[in-house]
């Protein structure tokens, strides 16, 4: 990080040799009143809109206007299989086969589905293990299966918490906890990426300290899948869900993603909640036979998935085939050590880098924790035209898109927060 300069014409040089820059033509950036474009950096709570996306969507609308229900076989991209278009390129963003991954539903309803069939407790191993300050819904997931299985949640859930006077977590800290209390615990459910700090974790190594203790091991992928590399199918975990709005720009609230290894695909002893779609497709619409599960991930769906939601996903993951997972990874390490970079040439003591420094525990996202929870100076950097977040109590969540934050906008964030 030291060849590094601080000027605004060596950030501008650093786009001109940027292979990702011309992506980000491809989306809308939000503007002021005065159509003076804002500095976006928050594609950690809400990815930026394609520019296709509202022609994908109107397709839709047009087949549906023009053929009603027939639109089902006969549209354009016909609704019945409509989900099997986003399949490979979906998997290719979370590095998984196609039998692996399937888009549905959104993300807390998904973690519950796989808790569903992968948290088994029995009277001796009946804990899940997650972190600290994981994100509120996973929290409330794992409080509430638990709750539902007859166990206290107090007693049930184990917490993974930073050492005094640390804000993220030692992998060997994690180490030694599976290891000690791995005969009590039936579930590892870890956000691979923690929302609050930007600290990811390596998610094969954690996987197999659970499997060797006998524990499942699944993932909240939500702040990795469209930005880390994240090779779900080689980190062995049993299962992972993730949501599509953040860095899968897929729109607010639009469905999720589930990822079950394929080891599982033809278990049909695995328990789950079952529904319509995730019946054998050749025999779907016989009505009278007993369900027939689909191998694989797809025998999870329950309904008929919302296409107009789904059309937006599929205009986005064109864009992810295009510009590919690891160009984008090489993108996200180079540019948030930049950010690093900037903020450190300020040497102001009013904030501090909570995001681990090493390039192989983060994503896209540097959090930025403000002495003395002072929000104000989050205000002031919004007053003057960006657009980051806040979270609570005192840290600035800073998140670089690689498919369209540049580095001049880097530059310019880092400038600003030094006037303030």
């Amino acid at each position: 990080m030291s060849a590094h300069q601080n000027t605004k014409a060596y950030a501008q040089s650093l786009d001109s040799n940027d292979h990702l820059a011309m992506y980000r033509e491809l989306f809308h950036i939000p503007c002021d009143d005065k159509g003076n474009e804002l500095l976006y950096l928050c594609g950690n709570s809400l990815g930026l809109q394609p520019k296709t996306t509202r022609a994908a969507i109107d397709q839709e609308l047009r087949d549906w206007e023009k053929m009603g229900v027939e639109g089902h076989f006969h549209a354009k991209n016909p609704w019945m299989p409509y989900h099997e278009f986003l399949t490979k390129a979906m998997a290719d963003v979370v590095g998984a086969n196609p039998i692996e991954v399937v888009v549905m539903n959104t993300l807390s309803v998904n973690l519950h589905l796989m808790m569903v069939s992968f948290y088994r407790p029995t009277s001796d191993r009946y804990k899940i293990l997650i972190e600290s300050d994981a994100f509120p819904s996973d929290k409330y997931a794992v409080q509430s299966q638990a709750a539902f299985h007859g166990y206290d949640p107090a007693d049930a859930i184990i917490e993974l918490s930073p050492r005094t006077g640390e804000t993220c977590l030692r992998h060997e800290d994690i180490q030694k906890i599976i290891e000690d209390r791995g005969q009590e615990i039936a579930l590892i459910m870890i956000g691979n990426s923690n929302y609050y700090t930007g600290q990811a974790f390596d998610m094969k190594s954690i996987t197999a300290w659970g499997h060797a203790q006998g524990a499942v091991v699944g993932f909240d992928c939500a702040h990795g899948a469209g930005n880390l590399d994240l090779q779900l199918h080689d980190s062995g975990a049993d299962f992972a869900v993730w949501c599509s709005y953040k860095y899968i720009n897929s729109g607010p609230g639009s469905l999720g993603g589930v990822f079950v290894h394929e080891r599982h695909a033809y278990d049909q002893t695995i328990p789950k909640f079952t529904g319509w779609w995730g019946h054998n497709k050749s025999t779907r619409f016989k009505m009278r036979d007993g369900f027939e599960p689909i191998p694989g991930v797809e025998s999870w769906q329950l309904s008929n998935p919302p296409i107009l939601s789904m059309a937006a996903i599929y205009a986005s993951l064109k864009i992810f085939q295009e510009a590919g997972i690891s160009n984008l990874r090489k993108k996200s390490i180079a540019i948030t050590d930049y950010l690093i970079y900037l903020i450190d040439q300020l040497n102001n003591e009013a904030i501090h880098i909570i995001t681990p420094r090493n390039s192989s525990e983060r994503g896209s996202q540097i959090s930025i924790q403000v002495k003395d929870a002072n929000k104000s100076l989050f205000q002031k950097i919004t007053d003057k035209g960006i657009i980051a977040d806040w979270r609570e109590p005192d840290v600035i969540r800073v998140s670089l898109a690689p498919l369209y934050t540049r580095y001049e906008d880097v530059h310019r964030f880092v400038e600003i927060l030094g006037q303030v």
